[in-house]
């Protein structure tokens, strides 16, 4: 049995496509078969909602009056980047508070954005010609932004290892707080909810693939950071505009003593076109493997494999000993996600999309390489007059060198004849690129 996408969104239009959620469709492998399933089956729908720290949303806020330039940029005392356009800035998710510490920062801006509450914008700038302004203190709300992308560099993990803690005190982690004497074990991700564990080849999610996302629509942009598919901890890079999306599946979040993150809801649906879809998509959670990592020894070894199923039970055996098991992510808004975008792919109002490029099947996380920086090591930044592997040939020089030091060829390159120079300096004040220096010419 094989079809097409253009199959399925022709029944998703005509409001005949067959949708069930991942987890039904477990259910239904297991109880009919793979090749029924593949038959009965158009569209299967994931869900994960989940802490996903590596988001995080773009924003415009138009010009004020004088105009200025943000180099400093704060929304409810909380930095955002603003090293992009004048009024361009970009808010990360895990971003503390200034006053507030860890208890509040840029998960709890974007959640009061999208629940259209106002915000506190403060900005500085030095000061330029063509942006005068040094200074601007308002309010605003997500209605009043240009442009509002949530912008996740790393998102919807494949499996994600559970944590425990043996050592004698308590510690606040990313995965939660982990009692002494490895008295809990936390773990996050969705099971055979998750978008990449049923599309662990990454035929139908890839740049380009059309998602749920924080209850509005996004895409897949690529693999996100970290993307480790040869220990099969894939990972998404996703965006999606915030003007759409819901409070019920943006939820701002703090764990005691680590930090702040961001709780989304994302949804992939899954065209199955033929049996080895349905096969991937009808994973149960007994088959989804992890590994229980310990965080209190260097290097967080893993101290035992377990399934999502012996997760999701609420206890591991560890040793004689049964640890009691807790979920980050929230199983409930996981099928809530699945299961809304169950509804709009049924109402003819999301049809689906192929990638446009894989993911990669291969690579792997490394950790960072420390080298202690030799201070015997001179700067290697020995530039002559003109520096022709700098130059972008835009041609600011030959406009306003006074002495004809430049001029361009028949390809459109730019030349220097260094023994005209002047040494005026303004060629220096006119080229982009630092790529002329006028003290090294002339004879």
């Amino acid at each position: 049995m094989i079809r097409s996408i253009d199959e399925i969104n022709d029944r998703i239009a005509r409001g005949r496509a067959h949708v069930i959620r991942a987890d039904e469709m477990t259910r239904l492998v297991r109880e009919e078969g793979v090749a029924a399933a593949a038959r009965a089956v158009d569209v299967v729908t994931t869900g994960t909602f989940g802490p996903m720290c590596s988001s995080g949303v773009m924003m415009n806020f138009g010009h004020a009056n004088p105009p200025i330039r943000m180099s400093t940029v704060s929304l409810n005392g909380v930095y955002a980047h603003a090293g992009l356009a004048a009024v361009d800035a970009y808010l990360g998710a895990t971003q503390p508070s200034k006053d507030l510490g860890n208890g509040y920062g840029g998960a709890h801006v974007i959640e009061a954005l999208v629940q259209g509450r106002s915000i506190r914008l403060h900005a500085e700038s030095a000061g330029t010609d063509c942006y005068p302004g040094r200074r601007v203190h308002t309010t605003l709300r997500l209605s009043d932004l240009n442009h509002a992308l949530m912008l996740n560099p790393r998102n919807a993990y494949q499996r994600y290892n559970a944590a425990t803690n043996t050592g004698s005190e308590t510690m606040h982690t990313y995965m939660g707080t982990l009692r002494p004497h490895g008295k809990n074990i936390n773990w996050s991700g969705a099971g055979e909810l998750s978008p990449l564990s049923n599309d662990p080849d990454y035929r139908f999610i890839g740049a380009g693939t059309r998602i749920f996302l924080g209850g509005g629509e996004g895409m897949v942009t690529g693999p996100g950071t970290q993307h480790d598919p040869e220990n099969k901890m894939a990972t998404l890079s996703v965006q999606g505009d915030l003007f759409h999306m819901k409070p019920e599946f943006i939820r701002a979040a703090s764990f005691t003593g680590y930090g702040c993150t961001l709780f989304i809801g994302i949804g992939i649906p899954i065209p199955i076109l033929d049996e080895e879809a349905a096969l991937a998509a009808g994973i149960s959670d007994k088959e989804l493997e992890t590994d229980i990592l310990d965080f209190f020894q260097p290097g967080h070894p893993a101290i035992r494999r377990v399934t999502y199923a012996n997760l999701k039970s609420g206890s591991i055996d560890i040793g004689d000993r049964h640890v009691p098991s807790f979920p980050l992510s929230s199983p409930l808004l996981s099928r809530r996600v699945a299961e809304s975008l169950k509804t709009r792919i049924r109402s003819g109002n999301f049809t689906l999309s192929l990638p446009v490029s894989p993911l990669p099947h291969s690579g792997r996380s490394r950790d960072l390489a420390q080298q202690t920086p030799a201070s015997s090591v001179k700067s290697q930044s020995v530039y002559e007059f003109f520096d022709i592997k700098r130059c972008i040939h835009c041609g600011q020089c030959v406009a306003h060198c006074p002495a004809g030091v430049f001029s361009r060829n028949e390809n459109d390159e730019v030349r220097a004849t260094p023994r005209l120079c002047t040494s005026c300096g303004k060629c220096r004040e006119f080229c982009p690129v630092s790529a002329i220096h006028p003290n090294g010419g002339g004879e």
